[in-house]
């Protein structure tokens, strides 16, 4: 062979050198590749095989598919439903619901949980509500209602089973259910935030609900206090507003917060007596002033007995923000309205009234909740004459929010990609949770 290369040409010779190192430089790398196949197949025999790795992982896989010779295997963990946000309203006659449906509509556009609604209205509330409702078709969270409607008769026979209280307030017989809500609806409803019909959310109404979860364990009543009101005319009761509460309906079911004769006539000693007598024989006296009648001297409706309940019990009451209660009765709405966009929270303060002597002097008002009560001359307040009075101050502070709700349609609250569903019931017949003892 030494000959042969020598016989070749230089060129020649070259060329087959080349040759022959790249043939050695192959059988290199043939050895070294089939060593690490080798070394990689023995590792992997000592790993485990990949499902059972997976499921090792625990509940902080959500959904994991594995794919095995015998088929697939699908772990599935479920996130919890979000907690609802519970209102509980009143709405008698159309005024009250075209109120009402700017409240909704209000709590719908910030609401950051599901909504449910228990309304207590009549068939024309009712109507008028559903048409409204019917708008909607892509909500962004969860809707529920529920319609309760007692008869005119059935909530004038409750009034006599107590056998104590009236009233001369314009919300009527309607308006003192709000001492009785904790009766009509269903014992599985807890709590609730009732707001009265002439308000409305500026603001996510969670922020309100959270704030069951700060009280005390013996709170069962939250309503704005303010105890520099001074009204003895209506013997005080200015010095709450019943208008937007937080109510722990569990709780006020176990106090019987209102009395019935049908509770008095138990002698069995299994529960407590009601609550409410002796809170209104402390600050009004005997009904009819023998004990025979009724109050003729309460004022501002259901507002004065709650006044005489918190005042007699105060270790069940805590006083609401009144970012919650900006309200235009009294309190010119703290003289807080729409305006410098980069005003500070120091010079916001100095410019607010009627925070002295309350729960909430030094703290700024912070709006999340308006209520315009007290506008006189028309049935529904988004019709106030006021409104159109570019000099009026309420008008100025808070006129242009009110144009903005009232125009923001119905339809612009269906942002959610597909169609949703809304459960919406009523419940006629309403028997009141002294006569469902009774049997």
């Amino acid at each position: 062979m030494d000959a042969l290369f020598q016989l070749c040409s230089p060129r020649r010779r070259k060329m087959l050198a080349l040759g022959f190192i790249a043939f050695l430089v192959a059988v290199f790398l043939f050895v070294k590749d089939s060593a690490i196949t080798a070394s990689l197949q023995a590792h992997w025999d000592e790993v485990p095989p990949l499902h059972t790795s997976l499921q090792s992982l625990g509940p902080s896989v959500v959904t994991t598919t594995v794919l095995a010779p015998a088929g697939t295997d699908t772990i599935i963990a479920h996130a919890p439903m979000p907690q609802a946000v519970v209102f509980v309203l009143i709405m008698w006659s159309e005024p009250s619901a075209a109120e009402g449906a700017l409240l909704v509509k209000s709590i719908l556009m910030y609401n950051s949980s599901p909504s449910e609604f228990h309304i207590v209205c009549d068939d024309v509330a009712e109507k008028f509500l559903r048409q409204r409702l019917s708008l909607l078709t892509r909500t962004k969270h969860r809707v529920t209602v529920h319609f309760y409607k007692p008869s005119w008769q059935s909530m004038l026979d409750r009034i006599q089973r107590e056998g104590s209280i009236q009233t001369d307030h314009s919300a009527g017989l309607p308006g003192l259910m709000k001492l009785f809500l904790h009766e009509i609806i269903p014992s599985s409803v807890e709590k609730g935030i009732y707001v009265d019909t002439d308000a409305f959310f500026i603001s996510d109404p969670t922020s309100l609900w959270k704030v069951f979860h700060t009280l005390n364990a013996s709170t069962a009543i939250v309503m704005a206090s303010h105890p520099d009101q001074n009204s003895p005319e209506w013997n005080n009761a200015s010095r709450i507003c019943s208008c937007v509460m937080l109510l722990d309906f569990k709780k006020l079911r176990a106090l019987r917060l209102m009395d019935s004769h049908i509770y008095r006539e138990d002698h069995t000693g299994k529960y407590p007596p009601a609550l409410s007598p002796p809170a209104f024989r402390a600050m009004y006296g005997l009904p009819g002033g023998d004990g025979k009648g009724q109050y003729d001297n309460v004022r501002l409706g259901d507002q004065g007995y709650w006044w005489a309940i918190i005042d007699y019990r105060p270790d069940i009451f805590e006083p609401l923000s009144y970012d919650f209660e900006v309200t235009s009765c009294l309190l010119d709405t703290y003289l807080t309205g729409l305006g410098n966009e980069a005003i500070t929270e120091d010079e916001e303060l100095s410019h607010q009234i009627h925070l002295k002597d309350t729960p909430q002097e030094g703290k700024v008002v912070l709006p999340k909740l308006l209520h315009f009560n007290c506008l006189h001359g028309t049935p529904i307040y988004m019709e106030w004459s006021g409104w159109s009075d570019p000099e009026n101050g309420l008008t100025k502070r808070w006129g242009a929010a009110l144009q903005y709700h009232v125009g923001y349609k119905w339809i612009w609250l269906n942002t959610a990609s597909m169609s949703t569903s809304m459960v919406i019931q009523t419940f006629p017949d309403i028997i009141f949770a002294d006569e469902q003892y009774k049997d």
